[in-house]
């Protein structure tokens, strides 16, 4: 969840791309311009199963000198190691 945090905030698409589960990941991902990243607080986290997930997180972001408060509970699942994201639900 972290590390695609950070990659929100440096724009770098490839990695979220990468990190997105295949069976959930969108062909192309195009991010809010101009977006300032604030912050980043998990809410709470706990395994599902030997390799799932979920983690419950608020990002903070102001775009266009709007503030957003993104709240979500996202669903992982870990193959051959590495984890994906699959999908969440807003909260």
């Amino acid at each position: 969840m972290r590390s695609r945090y950070a990659a929100f905030v440096r724009g770098n698409v490839p990695y979220l791309l990468t990190t997105w589960h295949s069976s959930q990941r969108p062909a192309e991902l195009t991010l809010e311009a101009g977006a300032k990243w604030l912050g980043l607080e998990i809410k709470q986290h706990r395994m599902t199963g030997t390799d799932s997930a979920e983690v419950e997180f608020v990002a903070r972001f102001r775009v266009g000198g709007r503030a957003v408060r993104q709240h979500e509970r996202s669903r992982f699942v870990r193959e051959e190691g590495r984890w994906f994201y699959v999908d969440g639900d807003v909260l």
